[in-house]
């Protein structure tokens, strides 16, 4: 058996190297691919989407937020990855009273990231493939922390629309946003997620506007609605539409993500 702590200061048991393992996490899903793992991988979620290939033929057990939990005890699994954000409590403490042993991750930096990924590793029987990928990690990040320079550039990357939200101190994106170089202009505000008015955002004149694909899906559309608020970026063309992932998805994405956004907000 290997022990170790989750993200809820659990102490969780598993079989060693688990043969049955059921992804609730999207991104924890690719990763355990890109370990090579996919064999051992019974069970998904709708959301789980990469690789494409790999998941085309696995057991699909409900959103997220909605799991079909007959369907999943149906699998046999030895172990179950979950989220503290992504998943609902509920559902994730009725597997656990199951009697199915559940690694619940909720990473809020970068750092924190690849301390999941060394503990993911443990817990799956593929420390080497979580120590090369850490070390990946550890690369890019020494990269973009040396193409900083002084105070960060002012950011605005919403993450929802009707109402407009975006995420504050405390969450995986706004550490990654500010270890490649932006300073996030709602980095003062308390909590985790919030919503904010367009009008808020055009006074606080933020530099680049980010708008990501995921988990709302932004279009060039919007814009227009940016500039008709008066922020300035979107009437003077620092607006970018990014690929969601990059910005929420830990995994082996995390030196693409670093390395792509660095060069979006500093410059090469």
């Amino acid at each position: 058996m290997v022990r170790v702590a989750d993200a809820l200061g659990r102490v969780v048991e598993v079989p060693t190297q688990p043969q049955r393992i059921v992804s609730l996490v999207p991104s924890l899903t690719e990763t355990l691919f890109f370990w090579g793992l996919g064999q051992q991988v019974v069970g998904i979620t709708h959301f789980c989407v990469e690789p494409r290939d790999g998941v085309r033929y696995k057991a699909r057990v409900g959103g997220t937020k909605n799991i079909d939990l007959p369907k999943l005890l149906a699998l046999g699994p030895d172990l179950v990855i979950a989220s503290a954000e992504e998943n609902d409590r509920q559902q994730v403490e009725a597997i656990m009273a199951a009697g199915v042993p559940v690694f619940v991750t909720l990473p809020r930096s970068v750092e924190e990231a690849m301390e999941m990924f060394l503990t993911l590793g443990e817990v799956t029987g593929a420390r080497e493939a979580a120590q090369a990928l850490v070390e990946e990690c550890r690369a890019a990040l020494r990269e973009v922390r040396a193409h900083r320079r002084g105070k960060g550039v002012p950011l605005f990357c919403p993450i929802w629309r009707e109402p407009w939200m975006t995420v504050g101190p405390g969450t995986y994106m706004h550490d990654l946003l500010e270890e490649c170089g932006g300073q996030n202009i709602f980095g003062h505000r308390q909590g985790r997620y919030f919503a904010v008015s367009l009008e808020e955002v055009a006074a606080r004149d933020p530099a680049i506007v980010l708008l990501p694909s995921e988990p709302y899906r932004f279009r060039r559309r919007h814009i227009a609605e940016l500039a008709q608020a008066g922020v300035r970026a979107a009437m003077e063309g620092r607006v970018h539409l990014v690929d969601g992932r990059l910005l929420c998805w830990y995994g082996p994405r995390l030196p693409q993500a670093l390395r792509e956004m660095s060069r979006l907000i500093l410059g090469p």
